[in-house]
């Protein structure tokens, strides 16, 4: 539940709509709800203004249906990350509304209607290997309720790219910057836009890119100012942060 579901639920049983008996189920399950393999946070959304998403990687395809279920139950948006096709088989029995997003390995049910800012998010890929990374940052931003553009393969070794686009880029309110090998183009990027520059470094590259170490620490000594990093291959964490700076 969100916080204007809370206040709905008590105005009903203040204006007689509701008695209070079913208030407290429809509160039996906060804060949390156990399940035996797993403690869903209902106040995630309370706190923080986002519900919880699933971490799909270790969980086995019938958790990942256990967990949908109940979180579809609460009427909230479903996002879960790093998932299989066995897994979305799984959530298909439950939920003919789940989309699977192949390339970003997630999985997304949309509940509620889309509310989106005025202001949109960039998010731009050095090269094409960065897209798995790249799209789970765009899966991410959109369930957020967030207008996303995409921008792909501009990375330093062909720069004029970047400055094709360069215009088109300076229109977002907060920029997803996405490189492998190493891990140049956040540090471009911020040197050319006013706006906050939010880097992840992938794994991609060979040997001494040592599965993306070389990216992060390109990243985290740049010298354009304005940039902030996340973990390696996060595009979900980098489009969480893009989300909350979008809507301040």
């Amino acid at each position: 539940m969100n916080r204007n579901q809370i206040e709905d639920l008590l105005i009903r049983v203040r204006d007689g709509k509701l008695d209070i008996d079913a208030a407290i189920k429809h509160l039996t399950d906060l804060p949390f709800k156990d399940l035996g393999f797993a403690k869903i946070d209902n106040h995630r959304e309370i706190r923080t203004g986002y519900p919880e998403v699933i971490f799909g990687q270790g969980k086995t395809p019938f958790q990942i249906r256990e967990i949908v279920e109940f979180l579809l139950s609460r009427g909230n948006n479903i996002l879960a990350t790093r998932v299989t096709p066995e897994m979305f088989d799984e959530v298909r029995k439950i939920s003919s509304t789940a989309v699977f997003h192949e390339a970003a390995r997630c999985i997304t049910i949309r509940m509620r209607e889309p509310v989106y800012p005025d202001t949109s998010i960039a998010v731009v890929t050095a090269g094409t290997s960065d897209l798995p990374v790249a799209e789970e940052a765009v899966v991410t931003a959109e369930i957020l309720d967030n207008k996303v553009t995409k921008i792909v393969d501009v990375g330093v070794a062909g720069i004029h790219r970047l400055f094709d686009k360069i215009d088109e880029i300076r229109k977002a309110r907060v920029v997803i910057v996405i490189a492998g090998m190493e891990g140049a183009l956040p540090s471009v990027v911020g040197g050319l836009v006013d706006k906050p520059v939010i880097a992840v470094p992938t794994s991609v590259g060979y040997g001494a890119n040592f599965g993306g170490i070389t990216a992060l620490l390109g990243m985290l000594t740049s010298c354009a100012s304005g940039i902030s990093v996340v973990n390696i291959d996060n595009g979900f964490g980098a489009a969480y942060l893009a989300s909350i700076i979008n809507k301040l």
